[in-house]
Parts: structure tokens; C-alpha cells; sequence
């Protein structure tokens, strides 16, 4: 996620936390690093040359609402996953294009987005309806 005005330094690697999805091919772990400030959640991926396989990025919300994302100063092609407040997987953007401003919308409220690195869903079979463990969704 990007906000025009932000410095153009990189972003600091944080603390990952654990993050599953259950799909129909069986368990995909994550370790996640979690944005939960609004500075934090406005730089996002901004700047950041890479994201290992294994990895990536959690955006929680307060509360469910419509989240609009785009991918200026983010070099790194993203798969977007667009996650309910109970987890489930609300829909998926499947590979945004770097340092691009076109808007990249949930659709419907969604309690948090998880980015990953493009092609991720695909390759893991990760798909709308599909649910993410983590601590703030509840069933």
C-alpha cells in the first residue's frame, strides 16, 4: 500500500509473526510482519526491493470496511488477499503491477489484507473462501 509524500527511504524489515491459510491442498504457513500503525500501513511494501516466498505483510483494520490499495513505490509484484473478519478470504488480487496508481479495491469490507509475493496464490492454491488463521480474525 502506498501514500503519495512519504520519504523515499526503505522500510525497516520488523518482527514476523505466524499467519496460516487452510486451503484444499492442505495448511500454507506464513511469518508475517504486521503493519498496525496508519504510518506503517501507508508505507507498506513502498521501497522494499524484495519479499522472500515464505513471508509477508499484514494490514489489520479496527473494523471491517472497504480497503483500497495501489502499488506506487513498490517495486515488488504483490499477490493482494483481501481477508473477513472471520477469516475467510473475501478476494484476491493476483499480481499488481509495480509502481502503479491504479486502485486496487476489496470489493467488500474486509478486515485486513495480506500481501504476498506475486504468483503465491496461484502456486499454493490459495483462493477466495479459503480461510486465514490469525489471531483478530474470530469465527
Amino acid at each position: 500500500m502506498s501514500v503519495a509524500g512519504l520519504s523515499a527511504s526503505p522500510a525497516e524489515d520488523g518482527v514476523f509473526e505466524p499467519l496460516s491459510i487452510a486451503t484444499a491442498g492442505g495448511q500454507r504457513d506464513f511469518q508475517v510482519e504486521v503493519m498496525r500503525t496508519e504510518d506503517e500501513q501507508r508505507r507498506g511494501m513502498m521501497f522494499r526491493r524484495s519479499l522472500e516466498p515464505d513471508k509477508g505483510m499484514l494490514f489489520p483494520f479496527t473494523a471491517e470496511r472497504i480497503a483500497s490499495f495501489w502499488m506506487e513505490n513498490t517495486y515488488v509484484s504483490l499477490d493482494m488477499i483481501f481477508i473477513r473478519g472471520d477469516g475467510t478470504i473475501q478476494r484476491i488480487e493476483k499480481r499488481a503491477e509495480p509502481l502503479s496508481t491504479r486502485t486496487i479495491m476489496s470489493g467488500a469490507p474486509v478486515l485486513a489484507v495480506l500481501e504476498v509475493v506475486a504468483g503465491t496464490a496461484d502456486k499454493l492454491g490459495i483462493k477466495p473462501g479459503d480461510k486465514v488463521s490469525y489471531p483478530i480474525f474470530k469465527p
